[in-house]
């Protein structure tokens, strides 16, 4: 008998052999008819998975949200993967993983690349087979018969895979009726467990086999998949939502930047874009001011030895543009370069040269901690299909920083970093983010010991800040930390529920052992400093590319790039409308005019398309009154004041948050 312990503390002794599902059955049916799968000792595994010995378990049902919808995405992708083949014989079978709103698998067609005329058809068959409610059922087969098997199949990019997996794991294939693929696992109990009206397929893309460019092209589908209706109804509305504040549309809309091949992965800002850049840097540098920084700028250029030291070389080299250090052969024949030069590297993040202007000079304990900012301007060399609009680029200037800090310093210092990061973000427009702590991921530098203390100094700090709690979404992520240091992550969420990873600090004792920092304690010896990296945006231009999905291009006052427009109803309001401008202007706001001969509705609704936040309409009427009629943006009412009213109200507005 095996002794298997509920979440409650009972305990149920079942006979060799029973599964979860058994438990499920013998505490009762409501129960057996909600499970969906187990947690035994910590892992997530089938229902019908049968124990091997004493346990804890927890049954998990569909209230279980994240593990529940994990669970429907891998069946939904399962379930399409069987309707493929179904419908277009001879495709081969990839890889078909959950995702995090859905799922997509990987085939290879046999006559031709999928498309999205072939959508409705997929969805229909998948339905059929939810319908058919065929159980899943895990088998462990041996290496030699899963390869036996793929290539009897004709399934040759499985059997290429089948024949790399490590010797000693144990191999499993998972069956839907007489369908089969390789997988991990665990799955619901069958098909019929899903709700065959909570998925939609969305679109068609190609990929590489495993990545690699050298390789056949598949075809990838992708589908979002949710426990019910309603779920994907409001995810669907979520996604025009996103559609309609796509920051790439917006941006050209509201002229503000643009990318072009010449330039894979960097930003041409315009006059108005680059005035949001501008008002967010002075906003910050403001911010670093007044909490203690000193601001530093270090070269984009670096001698390859150098990140060799920092261990950057060895890790990140894929991520790193290098350059060669000597002059380019400047001959019609012959390489450009030699195979003798030496090699630098564009700068990907700025930390180790923060350590080196930390070396000049001698240090004492007493001048710590030091805190060290940079607007650094880093390049990393992200694969061309990575790219996305000014969210993911290849030139990004940060919002960086680096604390030196004594270890008696560490705690205090984090938690007055997380208060610097909580204003910002009140400031910008959002209320809401969640806090994680990323734990040490499998590789990494350091011993036990200080992964043990940089990881509890982090909690200590967010539960000194009494940040700790559900209501900031505290949480721990196995795993998830950087190389050489555990970090805290801070996600925003948006105002459609997105959430966007922007923020982040971490302890790290690694780099300034390897780079030889040190200061003098108060003992008269050499220390190590722990080094914070630290950043509150994460990168300026994907936090605006942020900012303009979250506001929809509808960006408060004091960032908005024009901050009003004076248009003319009738041409003997020109004169009057030239005074108007010139006051906004002597009171700091960016402001200008639009006298065109068009009908005043035609000039609403350009302005209203750029995004402008305030349209002061003039006539005849308001020249004679001085007056001016404010229509705001996205607003039918407008509000007739004086022009001195006007000014001190939208002067007020436009002053930054920190300045108020």
């Amino acid at each position: 008998m095996f002794s298997i312990t509920l979440p409650d503390g009972s305990v149920r002794e079942m006979p060799q052999g029973s599964t979860p599902a058994d438990v499920a059955a013998a505490i009762g049916p409501g129960l057996a008819k909600a499970a969906i799968a187990a947690r035994v000792d910590g892992e997530l595994r089938d229902l019908s998975r049968p124990f091997t010995g004493d346990a804890q378990l927890a049954l998990v049902t569909s209230k279980d949200e994240k593990d529940a919808l994990e669970l429907a995405r891998h069946d939904f992708a399962h379930v399409m993967a069987e309707a493929v083949q179904h419908l277009f014989p001879g495709t081969q079978i990839t890889f078909g993983p959950a995702t995090e709103d859905g799922f997509y698998y990987d085939f290879a067609p046999k006559e031709r690349p999928f498309t999205e005329d072939d959508l409705p058809a997929i969805e229909a068959e998948m339905r059929r087979i939810i319908a058919k409610n065929e159980p899943f059922v895990r088998e462990v087969w041996s290496r030699e018969q899963l390869i036996e098997t793929w290539k009897r199949q004709g399934e040759t990019f499985k059997a290429e895979w089948a024949a790399e997996l490590p010797d000693g794991e144990e191999l499993t294939i998972y069956r839907q009726g007489q369908w089969l693929d390789m997988c991990r696992g665990p799955h619901m109990p069958s098909t019929g467990r899903l709700d065959p009206q909570a998925f939609k397929l969305t679109r068609v893309s190609g990929a590489y086999w495993r990545g690699d460019q050298k390789n056949a092209m598949l075809s990838r589908v992708y589908g979002t998949g949710w426990l019910s209706k309603k779920q994907l109804d409001a995810h669907l509305h979520m996604l025009e939502e996103a559609a309609k504040r796509d920051h790439r549309r917006l941006g050209q809309e509201m002229d503000l930047f643009h990318l072009q091949a010449e330039a894979h992965g960097s930003v041409f800002w315009h006059p108005k874009g680059y005035m949001i850049w501008r008002e967010l840097e002075a906003y910050m540098r403001r911010r670093l001011d007044a909490g203690g920084y000193a601001e530093v700028k270090t070269p984009q250029v670096m001698d390859a030895r150098q990140w060799e030291k920092s261990g950057h070389w060895g890790k990140y080299r894929e991520n790193m543009f290098v350059i060669p250090d000597e002059v380019p052969n400047v001959e019609d024949e012959g390489p450009v370069v030699s195979q003798d030069a030496d090699w630098m590297a564009l700068k990907p993040m700025n930390c180790p040269a923060h350590v080196l202007i930390f070396r000049q000079g001698i240090k004492s304990y007493r001048d710590l901690p030091i805190r060290m900012a940079e607007f650094g301007c880093c390049h990393r060399n992200e694969p061309h299909g990575a790219l996305h609009g000014i969210m993911r680029v290849r030139q990004f200037t940060q919002d960086d920083a680096h604390i030196f800090v004594r270890e008696d310093q560490l705690v205090e210092e984090v938690a007055k970093f997380i208060d610097l990061l909580d204003a910002v973000y009140q400031d910008l427009g959002f209320d809401r983010y969640a806090i994680k702590l990323a734990l040490r991921p499998e590789k990494r530098f350091g011993s036990e010991e200080m992964w043990d203390w940089s990881e509890q100094s982090l909690r200590d700090a967010v539960a000194a800040t009494g940040r700790n709690t559900d209501a900031f979404g505290w949480e721990e992520l196995e795993g998830e930390g950087a190389f050489y240091a555990p970090k805290l992550e801070f996600h925003l969420t948006d105002a459609i529920g997105r959430t966007w990873q922007v923020g982040t600090i971490q302890t790290d004792t690694v780099l300034p052992e390897r780079l030889d920092a040190s200061y003098v304690g108060e003992d008269g010896e050499r220390h190590r400093p722990i080094m914070l990296h630290r950043a509150i945006l994460g990168s300026f231009e994907r936090f605006i590319g942020i900012l303009i999905e979250h506001f929809a291009g509808k960006l408060p006052l004091w960032l908005a790039p024009v901050q009003a427009v004076v248009a003319t109803i009738v041409s003997d309001a020109d004169d009057y409308a030239g005074q108007v401008v010139a006051e906004l202007r002597r009171a700091g706001l960016r402001v200008e005019s639009d006298l065109r001969n068009e009908k005043i509705n035609y000039k609403v609704r350009e302005h209203s398309l750029a995004k402008v936040p305030a349209l002061l309409v003039v006539g005849k009427r308001e020249a004679e009154e001085g007056k001016v009629a404010i229509r705001r943006l996205g607003e039918q009412q407008q509000q007739v004041v004086t022009l001195a009213e006007a000014v001190a109200m939208l002067r007020a507005e436009a002053t930054p948050p920190d300045l108020r």
